[in-house]
């Protein structure tokens, strides 16, 4: 098994942070978010890849619930293999679709010809470590705004902390990174 396969294994599937959450919820914190991602790799609906690409393209469904209210974040990720580990690249949501409808349920074939990497992501290089994988990345998204990744990738737990600051004040993310286990299906 090649690095980028074992590393997509420990993506795929459908995540949540429940136990973390019911722990917060616990403790009193009920601000806490409830996360739940649903990773799914797309390759066979993408026509034209060219034949040697070696990359993996998969759909990250993410949906946060805070207060009641959820809120849905898809996106569409490139995974390719380096010297270095395994490099992440964010692609923009596909002309017909929009952020929030773009699931695997939705997804019709796309031409890999019409697919563009983000201009504001900066792709996130994942090194291998003693229990999995670890890396991120810090995008300027605008002059703003900053947004930090870093997550840690194991089999039994993906480690997933983003922030988005603007003006250097933090506007999204939390004090400790969100705990995701796989869901039983």
């Amino acid at each position: 098994m090649t690095n980028l396969t074992a590393f997509i294994s420990l993506l795929s599937g459908t995540f949540d942070n429940r136990a973390q959450w019911e722990e917060k919820k616990q403790q009193g914190e009920s601000d806490f978010v409830f996360a739940k991602h649903v990773n799914t790799v797309c390759n066979h609906k993408i026509q034209d890849l060219p034949t040697d690409f070696y990359g993996i393209f998969l759909l990250e469904e993410s949906y946060y619930t805070t207060q009641g209210k959820t809120n849905p974040s898809h996106h569409l990720f490139l995974f390719t293999e380096t010297e270095d580990g395994i490099l992440l690249t964010s692609y923009e949501i596909p002309d017909g679709y929009q952020k929030t409808s773009f699931t695997y349920e939705n997804l019709g074939e796309l031409s890999y010809h019409a697919l563009s990497p983000s201009p504001k992501f900066t792709p996130a290089l994942y090194r291998k470590t003693k229990n999995g994988w670890e890396g991120g990345s810090v995008s300027q998204f605008s002059p703003v705004m900053r947004f930090t990744l870093w997550e840690r990738f194991s089999a039994e737990c993906l480690e997933v902390s983003e922030v988005i600051e603007i003006n250097g004040k933090r506007v999204f993310g939390f004090d400790e990174p969100i705990l995701y286990r796989r869901c039983e299906n």
